[in-house]
């Protein structure tokens, strides 16, 4: 198995570990997708963001939605049915699991289910302390001058 080194990258980075567990995490998974339930990421906007999954033939209380640090996973079984008997059975209801790997400041807002499909929305809410704010400049040019070992100066009145 082929490896690379990525730390020439991360040189001149900090606070990219996140990252870094990310791509070696997707360089080194052998690790399938069934692609079972086919699901769509829509952008509503900047900050707002909405999962559909097509959960045909699941009811909600088949659905289990969690978030674990920033890992969005969302675990379906349906429970067998033993009076039914199928001639053919092409409506899938195995058992699945799907993981959403979350950016910063990514939350899950809501979820609802509707005509088959299951809508999780997402909003990125960045913390006040980590939006940009402007730092004024001000003008020490009208102000005395001011030296750091400046002593005041004693008059002498024995003169």
């Amino acid at each position: 198995m082929n490896t690379i080194d990525l730390t020439p990258l991360y040189r001149n980075s900090i606070g990219f570990d996140r990252l870094a567990s990310l791509l070696d995490s997707a360089l080194s998974s052998n690790t399938v997708s069934s692609g079972y339930p086919p699901y769509n990421i829509e952008a509503l906007d900047e900050n707002r963001y909405v999962i559909s999954l097509a959960v045909a033939g699941f009811e909600k209380s088949d659905i289990d939605i969690t978030v674990d640090r920033d890992l969005l996973i969302i675990k379906g079984s349906k429970p067998e049915d033993e009076n039914r008997k199928y001639l053919y059975q092409g409506i899938a209801h195995r058992t699945f699991e799907r993981k959403f790997d979350l950016a910063e400041h990514i939350e899950v807002s809501g979820a609802e289910m509707e005509n088959g499909l299951l809508k999780i929305s997402l909003v990125k809410e960045i913390p006040e302390a980590m939006k940009p704010k402007e730092i004024p400049i001000s003008d020490t040019s009208d102000a005395p001058p001011q030296s750091l070992n400046h002593q005041p100066e004693t008059i002498d009145q024995a003169h």
